[in-house]
């Protein structure tokens, strides 16, 4: 089976999470860049990796590199590039998206165009013909240019990783599936301990939890870009792929996952999105002000999205709100509290200075996740569950 080179792209300050997440499905990772993951792997992988990645934005085949500082640069190097061998003459193909950091390339539109003729030029060249239908399967790519060196990469994904599908209604600013899935791998938890988040929105980081719990595959019952492609991908991948995940499953697992909204609504909302997953039993929603927070057992978890006061009239209540908290989080005995906020003066107002602190860029704001560590649990007999 055909090997590819395979970049997985990621939010900024997590390429360590979804390195490991890669290795630990099997497959060798060839380099770690600001935002992205390479590595080797075939049409398995390719199934695989989208269907269990929790923190990849996306997977693309990598069609090749190359130097360019002029738009004659582009054109040439694109139409270099053998395209043919993953494209058939009706396919639709196009330049979805584009980006450049640090490059005499700097338009996005005009890159897009410009790599687009050469496309066309190319598989002109190679099909014989001067028109294509593009009736056929949808093959979109995705342009990286840095420091004058251009990537391009086949989108195997189509919507983004992070679209479980079971959010269909979100909070004002929702945090995203696959960086609420990141930031808990980035704490000890596990399934057998206590977790609170006493600001839930839509419910992201419990369900997440739960899916982790209960071995959920994110990608388990969605569709990818690729199933199109059966030259590159034949289905009995997809099926075996699918397959593998419904079976790791374990629904019936016990947990103590809780997550509380100051709006009923929203709460109500998470409930929905926890039931559209097959997780609503493994998860306690409650309409409850962070300034109640408490919980009589020992060793658990706070992991959160507070706000961050993006608004003015917002910013002014932080002071008194980040307090709360703090003081909410004292009051646990031995727990661990994981915060996630652009909020400066977190630490000030928590009274504590965080044992951890990890930037993090969540969309294109600049945030720091908060780690505060609590006592470890007495070690457990090996009769003990």
């Amino acid at each position: 089976m055909e090997r590819f080179t395979i970049i997985a792209p990621c939010h900024f300050g997590l390429e360590a999470v979804l390195k490991r997440e890669i290795t630990d499905l099997g497959y060798d990772v060839t380099a770690v860049e600001d935002g992205r993951v390479s590595f080797l792997g075939d049409a398995e992988a390719i199934c695989r990796v989208n269907i269990h990645s929790r923190t990849a934005e996306r997977l693309l085949i990598s069609l090749g590199s190359f130097h360019a500082e002029s738009f004659e640069d582009l054109f040439q190097g694109t139409k270099a590039l053998p395209l043919e061998h993953y494209i058939p003459r009706d396919g639709r193909f196009w330049v979805a998206k584009a980006a450049s950091v640090k490059s005499a390339l700097f338009s996005p539109s005009d890159i897009q165009s410009v790599m687009k003729k050469a496309m066309v030029e190319r598989m002109k060249e190679h099909y014989g013909i001067s028109y294509f239908p593009e009736t056929g399967a949808a093959f979109p790519m995705r342009v990286f240019i840095k420091k004058d060196t251009v990537t391009l990469g086949l989108d195997t994904s189509g919507d983004s990783l992070h679209k479980r599908g079971y959010r269909l209604l979100a909070s004002k600013a929702p945090l995203a599936e696959n960086l609420a899935a990141a930031l808990i791998m980035l704490t000890p938890w596990h399934s057998d301990r206590i977790l609170v988040d006493p600001f839930c929105g839509s419910g992201t980081i419990p369900i997440e939890a739960a899916m982790m719990a209960a071995h959920i595959a994110p990608g388990a019952r969605r569709s990818f870009t690729a199933m199109q492609w059966e030259h590159l991908v034949p289905p009995s991948c997809w099926k075996d792929a699918k397959e593998e995940a419904l079976e790791e499953e374990t629904p019936e697992v016990e947990t103590d996952i809780q997550g509380y909204d100051l709006d009923p609504a929203m709460v109500r909302i998470a409930r929905d999105n926890a039931k559209r997953v097959g997780v609503e039993r493994l998860i306690h929603f409650q309409a409850r002000d962070v300034a109640q927070l408490s919980h009589p057992k020992r060793y658990g978890f706070v992991i959160t999205n507070p706000p961050y006061g993006e608004r003015l009239e917002e910013k002014e209540a932080l002071p008194v709100l980040y307090s709360t908290i703090g003081e909410r989080f004292r009051s646990l005995q031995d727990w661990s509290m994981f915060l996630i906020t652009s909020y400066e003066q977190a630490e000030r107002d928590l009274g504590r200075k965080a044992d951890k602190r990890r930037k993090i860029y969540n969309g294109m704001l600049k945030t720091s996740f908060l780690q505060y560590m609590g006592a470890k649990p007495p070690r457990r007999e090996n009769n003990e569950r």
